[in-house]
């Protein structure tokens, strides 16, 4: 008898599902909106009814489903528990006691970024990397560390937040996570910004991102590809502010590979180029020839991370 799984990525805006066999081949995705109603109690509802709604369009029997891997902006234990999820107006939940009861299937899951971790490890740029960290630079920082195959999710499942390392004592502009100084208010697509905007009020004229209406990370990189010094300069100090960081980093899990996803990772070479720049001076010998590695699995990562939770 042929089986199935479903990975089913749950974030802010959209609720992504993938449709996996037994090999963990996709076969199909679909994506739906995300509803807040109901103190966010509806979109675990919308999820399990868009699995049982591609399940009977597809015509496949609850049998023959091995189960469904779910993921969260937030962090999950292995027990399924959910202290709170705020960007989705969730307070404490069991996400594996109310999927199941919903959908009448085993479910695993976890948290949004180690699972895309995993996803990587399994079916992208990490395979064949046993023990690897991914980095995720968006709007704001995610990460994941892989061990063995296995996430590392700590002891309440918040494991892997790279984002909010302290790398600057002389910040004064609060993060959103609360404190000053993180990883993220410098690195991120966000935080990339607000160094290219700084870098402008001390130095208005002479950069080609000095005249431009609206300042993106994206043009940041796009300037420094031209050769432009501000932006230039820019790239550089959040890459120092990345390299230094996942040295520390590397110091504690010792990865084979660092992968890097999210928005701004479609830099690319240069990104790559740069941080490792900055990781070589920061790290111990025995740790400088680890790998950097784009991401491969883009906004699908998350699903496939999901699969192999059920299909481990």
């Amino acid at each position: 008898m042929k089986q199935y799984c479903f990975g089913v990525d749950i974030g802010g805006t959209g609720i992504k599902v993938g449709l996996f066999d037994a090999a963990g081949e996709l076969l199909d995705k679909w994506e739906t909106a995300t509803r807040r109603t109901e103190n966010g109690r509806d979109v675990l509802r919308d999820a399990a009814d868009f699995v049982d709604l591609k399940r009977t369009e597809k015509d496949i029997d609850k049998e023959k489903i091995i189960g469904i891997g779910v993921c969260l902006p937030g962090p999950v234990k292995d027990n399924g528990e959910v202290l709170e999820l705020p960007n989705l107006g969730l307070g404490y939940f069991n996400i594996i006691e109310e999927m199941s009861a919903m959908t009448g299937l085993k479910v695993r899951a976890g948290n949004d970024a180690n699972v895309a971790a995993l996803g990587e490890q399994w079916k992208g740029s990490g395979k064949g990397y046993m023990n690897m960290v991914m980095i995720t630079l968006g709007t704001g920082i995610g990460g994941g560390v892989i061990h063995n195959g296995n996430i590392v999710a700590g002891s309440g499942g918040a494991a892997g937040e790279i984002g909010h390392i302290y790398v600057n004592p002389q910040e004064k502009d609060v993060c959103g996570c609360g404190k000053r100084g993180c990883l993220e208010q410098y690195a991120s697509a966000t935080g990339i910004v607000r160094l290219a905007m700084r870098a402008l009020e001390r130095n208005p004229k002479g950069s080609l991102l000095s005249d431009q209406e609206k300042i993106t990370a994206k043009l940041v990189f796009d300037c420094a590809k031209k050769g432009d010094k501000l932006a230039l300069d820019v790239v550089d100090e959040a890459c120092r502010y990345l390299g230094m960081t996942l040295a520390q980093v590397a110091q504690v899990v010792d990865p084979e590979a660092f992968v890097i996803g999210g928005g701004v990772s479609k830099a690319g070479d240069i990104l790559v180029s740069h941080i490792k720049k900055h990781y070589v001076p920061y790290v111990m010998n025995a740790l400088k020839d680890r790998v950097f590695l784009i991401a491969s699995l883009g906004n699908d990562a998350g699903i496939y991370g999901c699969a192999r939770l059920i299909l481990t």
